[in-house]
Protein backbone atom coordinates (compact mmCIF):
# COMPACT_ATOMS: atom_id res chain seq x y z
CA UNK A 1 0.00 0.00 0.00
CA UNK A 2 0.88 3.61 -0.81
CA UNK A 3 2.26 5.63 1.93
CA UNK A 4 1.01 8.92 2.97
CA UNK A 5 2.97 12.10 3.02
CA UNK A 6 4.26 12.76 7.19
CA UNK A 7 6.65 15.35 8.77
CA UNK A 8 9.85 14.55 10.56
CA UNK A 9 11.44 16.74 12.96
CA UNK A 10 14.97 16.30 13.51
CA UNK A 11 16.36 18.09 16.73
CA UNK A 12 19.58 19.55 17.28
CA UNK A 13 20.06 20.41 21.13
CA UNK A 14 23.19 21.28 23.01
CA UNK A 15 24.74 18.33 24.78
CA UNK A 16 26.00 19.47 28.41
CA UNK A 17 27.98 16.98 30.93
CA UNK A 18 24.83 16.58 33.33
CA UNK A 19 22.79 13.49 32.01
CA UNK A 20 19.73 15.03 32.90
CA UNK A 21 19.57 18.16 31.88
CA UNK A 22 20.17 16.42 28.19
CA UNK A 23 17.17 14.22 28.71
CA UNK A 24 15.07 17.49 29.90
CA UNK A 25 16.46 19.51 26.50
CA UNK A 26 15.23 16.33 24.39
CA UNK A 27 11.80 15.53 26.05
CA UNK A 28 11.47 19.43 25.22
CA UNK A 29 12.50 19.44 21.75
CA UNK A 30 10.46 16.16 21.04
CA UNK A 31 7.17 17.86 22.58
CA UNK A 32 7.65 20.40 21.03
CA UNK A 33 8.04 18.32 17.11
CA UNK A 34 4.91 16.39 18.05
CA UNK A 35 2.72 19.68 18.96
CA UNK A 36 3.92 20.70 15.08
CA UNK A 37 2.22 18.08 13.60
CA UNK A 38 5.69 15.23 13.29
CA UNK A 39 5.04 12.10 13.25
CA UNK A 40 8.79 11.30 13.82
CA UNK A 41 11.82 12.72 15.28
CA UNK A 42 15.02 12.18 15.34
CA UNK A 43 17.56 13.08 17.97
CA UNK A 44 21.79 13.67 17.48
CA UNK A 45 24.64 11.17 18.05
CA UNK A 46 25.52 10.61 21.83
CA UNK A 47 22.29 13.17 22.99
CA UNK A 48 22.89 12.13 26.41
CA UNK A 49 26.48 12.60 27.10
CA UNK A 50 29.66 14.48 25.48
CA UNK A 51 31.13 13.18 22.46
CA UNK A 52 34.39 11.77 24.43
CA UNK A 53 35.56 8.46 23.56
CA UNK A 54 37.02 8.01 27.41
CA UNK A 55 33.22 8.99 29.24
CA UNK A 56 31.41 7.20 26.97
CA UNK A 57 31.77 3.81 29.34
CA UNK A 58 30.37 6.50 32.49
CA UNK A 59 27.83 7.45 30.90
CA UNK A 60 26.60 3.67 29.29
CA UNK A 61 23.09 2.10 30.09
CA UNK A 62 21.46 -0.98 29.69
CA UNK A 63 18.35 -1.70 27.67
CA UNK A 64 15.30 -1.32 29.07
CA UNK A 65 16.06 -0.01 32.58
CA UNK A 66 18.56 2.92 31.58
CA UNK A 67 17.14 6.18 32.25
CA UNK A 68 17.31 7.85 28.45
CA UNK A 69 15.81 4.36 26.92
CA UNK A 70 13.10 4.81 29.52
CA UNK A 71 12.80 8.26 28.64
CA UNK A 72 12.63 7.19 25.01
CA UNK A 73 10.20 5.18 25.20
CA UNK A 74 7.55 6.79 27.74
CA UNK A 75 7.41 10.44 25.59
CA UNK A 76 7.03 7.94 22.13
CA UNK A 77 4.15 6.77 24.02
CA UNK A 78 2.36 9.80 25.60
CA UNK A 79 2.99 11.79 22.59
CA UNK A 80 1.95 9.32 19.80
CA UNK A 81 5.98 9.57 17.70
CA UNK A 82 8.04 7.43 16.12
CA UNK A 83 11.55 8.63 18.32
CA UNK A 84 14.97 7.99 16.71
CA UNK A 85 16.50 8.14 20.22
CA UNK A 86 19.55 9.90 18.16
CA UNK A 87 22.58 7.36 19.65
CA UNK A 88 23.85 6.74 23.65
CA UNK A 89 26.43 4.69 24.68
CA UNK A 90 24.67 0.88 25.55
CA UNK A 91 26.39 -1.16 27.74
CA UNK A 92 25.38 -5.15 27.11
CA UNK A 93 26.90 -8.46 27.67
CA UNK A 94 30.26 -6.72 28.99
CA UNK A 95 30.55 -4.23 25.89
CA UNK A 96 29.15 -0.83 25.37
CA UNK A 97 28.33 0.37 22.07
CA UNK A 98 26.97 3.38 19.80
CA UNK A 99 23.27 2.58 20.00
CA UNK A 100 20.70 4.03 18.67
CA UNK A 101 17.30 3.27 19.35
CA UNK A 102 14.14 3.35 17.64
CA UNK A 103 10.26 3.62 19.32
CA UNK A 104 7.33 3.30 18.02
CA UNK A 105 4.27 5.33 19.06
CA UNK A 106 3.12 2.51 21.62
CA UNK A 107 6.42 3.19 23.24
CA UNK A 108 7.97 -0.16 22.16
CA UNK A 109 10.75 -0.95 20.97
CA UNK A 110 11.25 -1.39 17.17
CA UNK A 111 15.34 -1.34 16.30
CA UNK A 112 18.60 -0.61 17.91
CA UNK A 113 21.17 -0.25 15.46
CA UNK A 114 24.89 -0.61 16.96
CA UNK A 115 27.18 1.59 15.14
CA UNK A 116 29.05 -0.69 12.70
CA UNK A 117 32.30 1.72 11.78
CA UNK A 118 33.72 3.02 14.49
CA UNK A 119 35.60 6.61 14.53
CA UNK A 120 39.28 6.06 14.76
CA UNK A 121 40.66 9.33 12.83
CA UNK A 122 44.16 11.97 13.09
CA UNK A 123 42.46 14.69 11.25
CA UNK A 124 43.75 17.85 10.46
CA UNK A 125 43.79 20.30 13.06
CA UNK A 126 44.38 18.15 15.97
CA UNK A 127 41.66 16.39 15.90
CA UNK A 128 42.14 12.84 17.52
CA UNK A 129 39.64 10.13 18.28
CA UNK A 130 39.62 6.56 18.97
CA UNK A 131 36.22 5.32 19.88
CA UNK A 132 37.63 1.48 19.50
CA UNK A 133 39.28 2.34 22.83
CA UNK A 134 36.20 2.39 24.59
CA UNK A 135 33.31 0.89 22.18
CA UNK A 136 32.35 -2.52 20.71
CA UNK A 137 31.40 -2.39 16.65
CA UNK A 138 27.83 -3.52 15.68
CA UNK A 139 27.37 -6.22 13.33
CA UNK A 140 23.90 -5.62 11.80
CA UNK A 141 22.20 -3.74 8.99
CA UNK A 142 18.42 -2.15 10.20
CA UNK A 143 15.77 -1.53 7.87
CA UNK A 144 12.49 -1.39 9.76
CA UNK A 145 8.90 -1.72 8.30
CA UNK A 146 6.77 1.21 9.89
CA UNK A 147 3.10 2.44 8.91
CA UNK A 148 5.25 5.60 7.50
CA UNK A 149 7.72 3.90 5.36
CA UNK A 150 10.51 1.76 5.40
CA UNK A 151 12.95 3.51 8.10
CA UNK A 152 16.83 2.79 7.95
CA UNK A 153 19.20 3.58 10.87
CA UNK A 154 22.83 4.30 10.75
CA UNK A 155 25.20 6.42 13.30
CA UNK A 156 27.72 9.32 12.02
CA UNK A 157 30.68 7.56 10.26
CA UNK A 158 28.58 5.25 8.99
CA UNK A 159 27.46 7.43 6.46
CA UNK A 160 30.75 7.29 4.72
CA UNK A 161 30.35 3.11 4.03
CA UNK A 162 28.49 3.56 0.42
CA UNK A 163 27.53 0.20 0.02
CA UNK A 164 25.53 0.15 3.83
CA UNK A 165 23.26 2.63 2.52
CA UNK A 166 22.88 0.99 -0.97
CA UNK A 167 21.87 -2.27 0.48
CA UNK A 168 19.62 -0.28 2.39
CA UNK A 169 17.89 0.46 -0.29
CA UNK A 170 17.71 -2.47 -2.30
CA UNK A 171 16.22 -3.85 1.81
CA UNK A 172 13.79 -1.32 1.07
CA UNK A 173 14.73 1.56 2.94
CA UNK A 174 12.97 4.94 1.83
CA UNK A 175 14.20 7.12 4.90
CA UNK A 176 17.55 6.78 6.57
CA UNK A 177 17.65 8.66 9.66
CA UNK A 178 21.66 9.28 10.66
CA UNK A 179 22.28 10.87 14.17
CA UNK A 180 25.99 12.32 13.62
CA UNK A 181 28.42 13.93 15.22
CA UNK A 182 30.24 15.36 12.28
CA UNK A 183 33.48 18.27 13.95
CA UNK A 184 34.37 21.82 12.87
CA UNK A 185 37.46 19.93 10.21
CA UNK A 186 34.70 17.31 8.81
CA UNK A 187 31.58 19.16 8.54
CA UNK A 188 32.76 21.96 6.51
CA UNK A 189 34.29 19.72 3.87
CA UNK A 190 32.29 16.28 3.58
CA UNK A 191 28.64 17.06 5.81
CA UNK A 192 26.32 18.27 3.30
CA UNK A 193 28.06 16.41 0.05
CA UNK A 194 28.11 12.99 1.82
CA UNK A 195 24.50 12.89 2.65
CA UNK A 196 23.46 14.33 -0.76
CA UNK A 197 25.75 11.61 -2.54
CA UNK A 198 23.60 9.01 -0.53
CA UNK A 199 20.68 10.44 -1.05
CA UNK A 200 21.65 11.22 -4.70
CA UNK A 201 22.93 7.15 -4.99
CA UNK A 202 19.97 5.79 -3.75
CA UNK A 203 16.76 8.05 -4.46
CA UNK A 204 15.86 8.20 -1.05
CA UNK A 205 15.21 10.20 1.71
CA UNK A 206 18.29 11.15 4.37
CA UNK A 207 17.93 12.90 7.58
CA UNK A 208 20.97 13.83 9.99
CA UNK A 209 20.55 15.12 13.45
CA UNK A 210 23.91 16.67 14.97
CA UNK A 211 24.05 18.06 18.56
CA UNK A 212 24.28 22.38 18.35
CA UNK A 213 27.44 23.43 18.21
CA UNK A 214 29.45 24.20 21.74
CA UNK A 215 32.62 25.93 21.17
CA UNK A 216 33.33 25.07 24.60
CA UNK A 217 33.52 21.53 24.53
CA UNK A 218 36.06 19.28 24.13
CA UNK A 219 34.73 17.96 20.78
CA UNK A 220 33.08 20.60 18.79
CA UNK A 221 30.08 19.30 16.79
CA UNK A 222 29.57 21.00 13.04
CA UNK A 223 25.57 21.38 13.60
CA UNK A 224 23.66 22.26 9.68
CA UNK A 225 21.00 19.17 10.96
CA UNK A 226 19.33 18.51 7.74
CA UNK A 227 17.19 16.91 5.64
CA UNK A 228 17.91 15.44 2.32
CA UNK A 229 15.14 14.39 -0.31
CA UNK A 230 15.75 11.31 -3.11
CA UNK A 231 16.53 13.96 -6.16
CA UNK A 232 19.76 15.60 -3.58
CA UNK A 233 18.22 18.48 -2.52
CA UNK A 234 18.04 19.91 0.72
CA UNK A 235 14.24 20.32 1.96
CA UNK A 236 15.66 21.51 5.25
CA UNK A 237 18.85 22.98 7.35
CA UNK A 238 19.57 23.96 10.88
CA UNK A 239 22.29 26.58 11.49
CA UNK A 240 25.07 25.57 14.55
CA UNK A 241 22.57 26.54 17.73
CA UNK A 242 19.68 24.84 19.03
CA UNK A 243 17.08 24.26 16.34
CA UNK A 244 14.33 22.04 15.88
CA UNK A 245 13.97 21.68 11.67
CA UNK A 246 10.75 20.11 10.03
CA UNK A 247 10.47 18.97 6.41
CA UNK A 248 7.51 16.90 4.45
CA UNK A 249 8.65 12.92 3.81
CA UNK A 250 6.43 11.69 0.73
CA UNK A 251 7.36 8.28 -0.06
CA UNK A 252 5.77 8.51 -3.53
CA UNK A 253 8.78 11.20 -4.22
CA UNK A 254 10.80 8.25 -4.05
CA UNK A 255 9.18 6.09 -6.83
CA UNK A 256 8.85 8.82 -9.40
CA UNK A 257 12.28 10.08 -9.74
CA UNK A 258 13.04 6.21 -9.51
CA UNK A 259 10.47 5.97 -12.30
CA UNK A 260 12.28 8.96 -14.22
CA UNK A 261 16.02 8.10 -13.41
CA UNK A 262 16.12 4.36 -12.89
CA UNK A 263 19.55 3.84 -11.16
CA UNK A 264 18.68 0.68 -9.03
CA UNK A 265 17.30 -1.35 -11.80
CA UNK A 266 20.35 -0.37 -14.38
CA UNK A 267 22.72 -1.79 -11.99
CA UNK A 268 24.95 -4.82 -13.72
CA UNK A 269 23.89 -7.33 -11.59
CA UNK A 270 25.88 -9.67 -13.90
CA UNK A 271 29.37 -8.03 -13.08
CA UNK A 272 29.23 -6.68 -9.93
CA UNK A 273 26.63 -7.13 -6.49
CA UNK A 274 26.58 -6.38 -3.39
CA UNK A 275 24.60 -9.08 -0.81
CA UNK A 276 23.38 -8.97 2.79
CA UNK A 277 25.52 -11.71 4.93
CA UNK A 278 22.81 -14.08 6.41
CA UNK A 279 21.84 -13.42 9.99
CA UNK A 280 23.57 -9.82 9.73
CA UNK A 281 20.39 -7.51 9.44
CA UNK A 282 18.28 -6.48 11.91
CA UNK A 283 14.66 -4.75 12.63
CA UNK A 284 10.83 -5.69 12.59
CA UNK A 285 10.50 -7.24 9.23
CA UNK A 286 13.38 -9.38 8.80
CA UNK A 287 16.39 -8.56 6.61
CA UNK A 288 13.91 -6.36 3.86
CA UNK A 289 11.04 -4.23 4.06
Amino acid sequence: MEKSPFLIAVCQPKVVREKEANLQKAKEMLAYAAARGARLAVLPEMFNCPYQASLFPEYAESFPDGPSVKMLSTVSRELLLYVVGGSLPERAGGSVYNTSFLFGPDGNLLAAHRKIHLFDVDLPGGVRVRESSTLSAGNRLTVVPTELACLGLAVCYDIRFPELFRLMALGGAQLVAVPAAFNLTTGPAHWEITFRARAVDNQFYLAGASPARDREAGYVAYGHSLVVDPWGRVIAEAGEDEEVIFAEIDPGRIEKVRGELPLLRHRRADLYELSWVAGKAAGGGGEKC
